[in-house]
């Protein structure tokens, strides 16, 4: 097929488009290195995507192909893929990273360079820089004929023979605290070209593989545990084990993070403060002082284009402000193509998302912690009961959004987090609630079932207050929010707080009351 109107530009695109719809597809295997297509605009781009489109088709009938384009953009491998075209922002990152990483000594002794951190807000594509570093620099490493690498791309400069040496040997790896997202990342690793799957890692591998690493990326970096606030059992005694063999000694104030700056010589974070869920996670002070830590020393790469929701950052903006209150009666957003609904009957706004996924694909119901998981021992009960719908929680946490059934139960925090959906249905559990007089959200301990995330440490004796328990609920809410591409449906339970979100909504454009 040729059109001799596709210029250099359109032809780049066209095999950007090719490359990531392949790889998400799963069928064959990618042998292509990534020099880097950053998402450029140019004359007429949404006119040429659409010829793109009848492209894949003919390629489809010809059996290149084995699904359908949403069928292919909805999967793991595809938003996950190490052949993304970043935003402009994304591909300053990556190549300030690199650099800085090329033009430090990778076998350096620990501490000896100051920490990275790669900031941004939901949505900004972390995890992708991530998962894009490791890719560009394995490709670096395993380049044989430089010759070979396309000069047009972003990051061909990268691809010499100093760099390529200079990496020969490195073992670096990829840590991702959350076991759902960290098991999506082992199968996209498995499956691409100079990465693997072992290349995926928990703290606790850090801790006990017998070599150091020479870098770790370590996504989701604010979900780190912390010593002090490990429940007994299995886990807690392994913690003790490893902070012994680290440090001489079981120390309560050390954290996961602190094993991996043992282990390591280079490390970048990738963090959002406000994503802290849990007492257990880093405290967010520690989070905000590796960010003040990595400006001051000019190891700070921040992302701010917003890839996730349509509504944008203002969308953003607006779900943090909402879950923390923070909205006043005269303030108003505009997210005219976000498709953004209030519900007063749960059921309504279930068949809701239930039409949605037929119609788009990757549409999930997700709560607050404000009831107890019955159903993990008992698959025969239900777990949340609401204006007579009875619904269960997640029946794995282990990529539970691809998972068979998963329509037709409700996710967590813990199993949604860093995570794309299409539309979200948001239940706001009566654990999160509304003082109209002071105008502020608070706290239901009672009603709130996560034990882990409103224990008390009582190794450091430490007290979580109610304002800091809100805080975590807060960013939970705000999480489960911000995860919807083209949509977000609520349904909230506290009667004042349903009352406060209405108000807030009306004055959005594009509301669709139900």
């Amino acid at each position: 097929m040729i059109d001799d109107s596709f210029n250099t530009s359109v032809c780049l695109d066209l095999e950007s488009h090719l490359i990531r719809w392949i790889d998400g597809d799963g069928r064959f295997s990618l042998l292509n290195s990534n020099g880097g297509i950053v998402d450029a605009d140019y004359y007429d781009r949404e006119r040429y995507r659409e010829s793109f489109r009848e492209i894949f088709e003919e390629l489809r009938r010809e059996g290149i192909f084995s699904r359908s384009i949403p069928e292919i953009e909805n999967s793991d491998l595809f938003k996950l893929s190490p052949y993304k075209a970043l935003t402009e922002d994304q591909a300053v990152a990556v190549d300030q990273i690199v650099e800085d990483l090329l033009n430090d000594r990778l076998d350096a002794r620990p501490m000896e360079h100051p920490l990275r951190v790669v900031e941004g807000h939901p949505g900004t594509g972390k995890t992708v820089v991530a998962i894009y570093i490791m890719k560009l620099l394995a490709d670096i490493r395993a380049s044989t004929d430089l010759s070979d690498v396309n000069p047009d791309t972003m990051f061909a400069d990268l691809f010499t023979a100093e760099n390529r040496d200079a990496l020969a040997g490195l073992r670096m790896g990829l840590v991702v605290p959350q076991q759902s997202l960290r098991l999506s990342i082992k199968r996209v690793f498995a499956r691409t070209r100079g990465l693997s799957a072992d290349m995926v890692l928990t703290p606790f591998e850090v801790a006990t593989t017998p070599e150091p690493f020479d870098l770790l990326l370590v996504d989701e970096a604010h979900r780190l545990s912390q010593r002090a606030n490990q429940s007994s059992g299995p886990m807690n005694k392994k913690f003790i084990d490893i902070n012994v063999t680290l440090f001489g000694e079981d120390d309560y104030s050390k954290t996961h993070l602190n094993w991996i700056l043992a282990r390591s010589r280079n490390q970048i974070l990738f963090l959002d403060a406000d994503q802290t869920v849990r007492p257990a996670d880093l405290p967010p002070e520690v989070t905000k002082q590796l960010v003040a830590d990595s400006r001051r020393h000019h190891r700070h790469y921040p992302l701010h284009s917003q890839m996730r929701v349509i509504g944008g950052q203002d969308y953003i903006t607006f779900a943090r402000r909402l879950t923390r209150g923070e909205i006043g009666l005269d303030d108003n957003f505009s997210f005219p193509e976000y498709d953004l609904r209030v519900f007063d009957d749960v059921g309504a706004m279930r068949d809701a998302i239930f039409a949605r996924d037929d119609e788009e694909g990757l549409a999930r119901l997700v709560a607050g912690y404000a009831w107890e998981w019955a159903s993990r021992k008992d698959a025969s009960t239900h777990d949340i009961e609401l204006d007579g719908v009875k619904m269960t929680w997640n029946r794995t946490i282990k990529d539970w959004i691809s998972s068979p059934g998963s329509l037709s139960e409700v996710g967590s925090i813990h199993t949604v987090q860093g995570y794309d959906l299409n539309y979200a249905g948001v239940i706001i559990g009566p654990d999160l609630r509304f003082d109209p007089e002071t105008r502020s959200v608070y706290v239901d301990r009672d009603a709130y079932k996560d034990a882990r995330g409103k224990e008390n440490n009582k190794m450091l004796k430490r007290v979580y207050s109610d304002e800091e328990i809100t805080t975590y609920i807060s960013n939970i809410y705000a999480v489960l929010l911000t995860r919807g591409i083209r949509g977000t449906y609520v349904y909230v339970c506290d009667p004042e707080l349903r009352e406060y979100v209405r108000h807030v909504f009306a004055r959005t454009v594009a509301l669709v009351e139900h």
